[in-house]
């Protein structure tokens, strides 16, 4: 018998890389597989509840929160299969922009025994942007101030030169009462079990990044301040001056 091991050195490490290969590639499909089987069961239920929304109301905005699942649906399944993303560019005025994300979590602060306002000294402030991706990264913003902050949040927008500057500013957690651990919203995310991998500020800053603005996040016992500055489209930044 013919030892291979003498007439094609290293053949064995070979087809044990070979075979470790093919492993993992059969993995992978299986996982691009169920990954899309999932893609496929959460645009049911999102079909259904565009359906469910009154006439024209998801329509015209473009920022409700289906069309915002939606479009991470999109970038998700970019990811797996690939090819463009959609996204939608142009001047927008920035105050309904803030105005939609503040009204779509007040009632999620105040599960939470908190309060959520917007205060505007922006005039007419309008940026060049994808108008979603710029939800997204106000609705990440906010849900941090309500779920690791303090139960008072404003969100507060003015000019800073060319650009606006939006700030997202808690209470701090010193000043979360103890009955706050006992609201429906604080009861319903421990029984989640969920982990906190910190997701939403990598997307506030891509979004960012993005967008030619900049990012941070200051934190100090009276709380957390976010900052997210955007560059103001030039015809925003007339208006505004």
């Amino acid at each position: 018998m013919i030892d291979l091991a003498q007439v094609v050195p290293g053949w064995p490490l070979a087809v044990s890389m070979a075979a470790a290969v093919a492993v993992q590639g059969l993995r992978a499909g299986r996982r691009r597989t169920a990954l899309n089987e999932a893609l496929h069961e959460l645009r049911r239920p999102l079909q259904a509840l565009a359906l469910a929304s009154r006439p024209g109301v998801e329509a015209t905005r473009v920022e409700g929160p289906v069309q915002l699942a939606a479009t991470a649906l999109e970038r998700l399944d970019r990811e797996i299969n690939g090819g463009p993303l959609t996204a939608v560019h142009g001047a927008m005025p920035c105050r309904p922009l803030l105005q939609s994300a503040v009204g779509r979590w007040k009632a999620r602060a105040a599960l939470s025994g908190g309060s959520l306002e917007l205060r505007w000294s922006a005039g007419c402030a309008a940026v060049n942007g994808d108008r979603c991706a710029l939800a997204q990264a106000l609705d990440n913003l906010i849900v941090n101030a309500i779920e690791h902050g303090g139960p008072s949040i404003v969100v507060a927008a003015r000019l800073r030169g060319d650009r606006l500057r939006i700030a997202v500013a808690d209470s701090g957690r010193a000043s979360r009462p103890k009955s706050r651990r006992d609201s429906p919203a604080e009861v319903i995310a421990r029984l989640s079990g969920k982990r906190r991998h910190g997701h939403g500020l990598v997307v506030v800053r891509r979004v960012a990044a993005a967008h030619g603005g900049r990012f941070a996040l200051r934190y100090s016992e009276r709380g957390s301040r976010a900052v997210l500055e955007l560059p103001l489209a030039v015809d925003g930044a007339e208006r505004a001056a």
